[in-house]
Parts: C-alpha cells; sequence; structure tokens
C-alpha cells in the first residue's frame, strides 16, 4: 500500500485542494465574465429590433403582443416604470402610452362605477376605452389593459383583473367578492343582466332566506346591482349592470 507519510503527505493534499478551489475560481469568473458578455450582445440586438420596429410595436396590437411575449420569456419588461426599465420605457415611448392608458381606465371606471358597483367586463372596458381614445376596436389588447392595470397597483385603490366562469372583469374598488356574489354574477351572465331569487333557488338550491339576503347586499351594501320592484314576471328582480351589454 503506497501512501504519504506524515505531515508531507498533509501538506501536499492541502495544495491539491488550494489548487482545485483556484482553478473552480478562476473557471467561474470565466464565465460570469462570458454571462455578462453574451447579456450586453443581447440587449443590443434587442435594443436594435425594438427601435426599429418602434411604431409597429406602438400601433401594431398584435405585434405588440408578440413583443411583449418574446421580452416576457426572458424575463425583460419592456413597459417597467422607472425604477425597473427606465431604458425601454424610453426607447420605445411606450411608458408614457402606457400610462396615458392607464388614466383612461381610470376614467371608464369611475364614470361606469354608479351603475355597475366597481366591476366591469374587460370587453366592456375596452369597448369603452376604444371610444374615449378615438381608435378602431382592436387597437387595445386585454394585455394592454392588465398591464397598465398593473402600474396603477402603487395608488392602492384596488383596480385589479378578475376572472368569473372564464370571463375577465376589472374592479375598481378596494372589495373582495365573496362566494354568493360570485355566484350570482355567474347566473347574471347567463341571464342578461337579470337575476331573481327563485334563479338561485331553482339553480343553485339556495334557501330563499340567503338568495334574498345576498341579493341585498349587493343592492345596498355594494351597490353592484339595481331593484326592478315592479318587475312583470315576479314583481321584483335585481339588475346587474357589470353583466348586462351596454351601447354607449
Amino acid at each position: 500500500m503506497r501512501r504519504g507519510v506524515g505531515l508531507a503527505a498533509f501538506d501536499l493534499q492541502e495544495q491539491s485542494k488550494r489548487s482545485f478551489a483556484e482553478l473552480s475560481s478562476e473557471l467561474s469568473k470565466a464565465q460570469v465574465q462570458n454571462l455578462h458578455s453574451q447579456l450586453d450582445h443581447f440587449r443590443t440586438a434587442l435594443a436594435h429590433f425594438a427601435t426599429t420596429h418602434r411604431e409597429s410595436i406602438r400601433n401594431d396590437p398584435s405585434f405588440r403582443y408578440a413583443f411583449q411575449q418574446m421580452c416576457s420569456s426572458i424575463g425583460v419588461d419592456p413597459l417597467a416604470g422607472p425604477k425597473k426599465g427606465g431604458f425601454w420605457a424610453e426607447l420605445l415611448g411606450l411608458g408614457d402610452w402606457q400610462y396615458e392608458l392607464g388614466v383612461q381606465i381610470v376614467d371608464v371606471c369611475v364614470s361606469t362605477r354608479e351603475r355597475n358597483g366597481g366591476l366591469i367586463q374587460m370587453s366592456e372596458l375596452i369597448r369603452l376605452v376604444s371610444k374615449l381614445r378615438g381608435v378602431a376596436d382592436g387597437s387595445i389588447t386585454e394585455e394592454d389593459v392588465i398591464r397598465s392595470i398593473k402600474t396603477l397597483q402603487p395608488l392602492g385603490a384596488g383596480y385589479q383583473v378578475v376572472e368569473i366562469d372564464g370571463v375577465k372583469m376589472v374592479r375598481s374598488v378596494v372589495k373582495a367578492l365573496d362566494e354568493d356574489q360570485t355566484v350570482i354574477l355567474s347566473v347574471a351572465r347567463e341571464k342578461g343582466g337579470r337575476v331573481v331569487e327563485g334563479d338561485l333557488i331553482r339553480q343553485k338550491g339556495w334557501t330563499r332566506e340567503r338568495a334574498r339576503a345576498a341579493l341585498e347586499n349587493m343592492l345596498l351594501r355594494d351597490g353592484m346591482c339595481w331593484l326592478d320592484a315592479q318587475d312583470e314576471q315576479t314583481g321584483r328582480a335585481y339588475w346587474v349592470p357589470s353583466a348586462m351589454q351596454w351601447e354607449t
């Protein structure tokens, strides 16, 4: 059996450990430098692409969405605020555009809050914002709205995108929907916005007391529906504006 003897073997072992540690450190530094070089090169190429196609990114919703998806897949946010990516906002000219869209979203949400209780369908919001901006339908996408709403979060006003039965809606009040409200909104969408106690009793198996309490809470406490006390069929029906289609 061959082996080192005493202190000489120990020193040799320690020297080998130091050599391997130094080699590993040099390799790590080289890899990091190489990575930084690749990222700088990639950033330059992406910046050139963004500059070349700036107008298409701003004006073509399909192109803008594809560009955003590409950036998202590599961890770059082209619409981030000054603290997280002012370079991109400035380069693309999308910073002001995005904040302007956010202001117009607030305008629509506030102006319709009295009739819908602070909950509006995404499609309706996009239609009204497009009308306000004087642009054709399709010029603004759901992705644009979602990104703009994210810029509103620091305001603490409760703006949030929620999904009910696969339908995206924008909430502009600081309150969460409870389970009963979610069920009522789902039924209202099926009925064109109209809900009566009997619908909830037959379709959901609720007691009359639960149905009436939930509807009255939406009416009196949350302002999310209207009461028609002269309904021709039942004499008492509730209308949920956020589930109705509006022409204006």
